[in-house]
């Protein structure tokens, strides 16, 4: 389960406790491997989250049979592959002195969260994508093509994808399954209910339980009930903590009965007590995206890569090591087709929801950075982060 515990252990961390403050700008970590510097002026330069892609059984990126040397060898490009990109208002900070004043940021392919690259969208500091050139992105999942991140399609495409529910122990709940967010508000289950620490998918699951359409409210105003009902529960005890991944061993021996989780820690799960439902009113979809930062170099390079890895085989490759839910269209009939674990995986609805559960799935509505920071600091009040 590392892979999804390091990718989204990561992700909580940004938006919060960082709020509004400025990080001293860093310099763009350069690590070594199959790239090597030549792939930073020539090919691909990709900076994306750590664990996030295959890997050979040594564990490198770049060995036999791995996505990035299936590519190169493909296409003769190069490509340099760093994890580096640990948090998303910390790579905002570091890339901003630079776009700012119109220079380029080294990687010209980029993996932020939608809701950053919405940001960087708004700043210009993104450019278009040579869409002409990525025949394959005809292969994305039509939930995931034109995200109000970006309306129209240009700047930006899925790289993998997640959402977030309810998780719960039947055992320590009594028998009692699971359905909504008032579920966990059952005065049986106070003191062992938890929620996690990413303001979006907390707030966002019970926003949508109140009634909130989280896909266009954007003001701290409009989510104030979801505020409201968050500090009525921790003050009553009904909630006992605010988690990253760490709910993941109470929720498996029972401590914790229930709470808001993340698809890709139940997945990892091997507890049958434990069951994961997006909510009757709603759960929230997340994904990063591959963008082009502003003035990056050798393109028609960054294209070919995109192609290569929206061809549903080599997307199936990805999804087998990072067990994410995959952007493209076909990813399951290929593991289904490879046979033994992977058509296990190919069955598994945390991967591949059905469409009663995606019809349930929404996307936080983009914020100014006005009110992102007053949605953050009145969750780290409730928080204590």
């Amino acid at each position: 389960m590392a892979n999804r515990v390091s990718r989204r252990q990561f992700m909580t961390r940004s938006g919060l406790a960082l709020g509004g403050a400025i990080i001293a700008p860093q310099v763009l970590a350069a690590c070594g491997g199959g790239g090597g510097d030549e792939a930073a002026t020539k090919g691909v330069y990709f900076e994306n989250w750590p664990e996030y892609i295959d890997t050979a059984s040594d564990g490198s990126v770049y060995g036999p049979g791995t996505t990035l040397a299936l590519f190169t060898k493909e296409t003769g490009i190069p490509i340099k592959y760093v994890q580096t990109l640990n948090d998303n208002n910390e790579f905002f900070a570091k890339i901003q002195p630079l776009l700012s004043a119109g220079k380029t940021i080294g990687p010209n392919v980029v993996a932020p969260t939608y809701w950053m690259a919405a940001r960087l969208l708004d700043l210009k500091w993104l450019d278009k994508l040579p869409l002409s050139k990525i025949p394959n992105a005809k292969n994305l999942v039509s939930g995931l093509q034109k995200p109000p991140s970006d309306p129209t399609g240009d700047y930006s495409l899925p790289w993998q994808a997640g959402t977030t529910g309810i998780a719960y122990n039947v055992k320590a709940t009594g028998g009692k399954e699971l359905r909504s967010i008032q579920d966990l508000w059952d005065p049986a289950l106070k003191g062992k209910v938890t929620v996690v620490t990413e303001m979006r998918d907390t707030i966002g699951l019970i926003a949508m339980s109140l009634g909130i359409d989280i896909s266009t409210a954007n003001t701290l105003a409009q989510y104030q009930p979801a505020y409201d009902e968050l500090k009525k529960q921790v003050d009553s005890g009904q909630i006992k903590q605010f988690t990253g991944n760490e709910y993941v061993g109470p929720l498996e021996d029972g401590s914790t009965a229930a709470c808001i989780a993340w698809s890709g820690d139940v997945l990892g799960m091997k507890n049958p007590d434990v069951r994961y439902v997006v909510p009757e009113s709603g759960g929230t979809l997340w994904f990063d995206t591959m963008t082009i930062p502003k003035g990056a170099p050798n393109v028609d390079d960054v294209a070919k890569w995109m192609d290569f890895v929206y061809d549903p085989v080599n997307a199936a490759r990805i999804t087998a090591a990072v067990r994410f839910m995959s952007p493209v269209q076909g990813v399951q009939e290929v593991l289904r087709s490879k046979g033994g674990e992977d058509a296990v995986l190919a069955e598994n609805p945390l991967l591949f929801p059905d469409d009663a559960t995606k019809a349930r799935l929404h996307t936080f509505a983009n914020l100014s950075d006005a009110e992102e920071q007053k949605m953050d600091e009145a969750f780290s009040k409730i928080s204590g982060a």
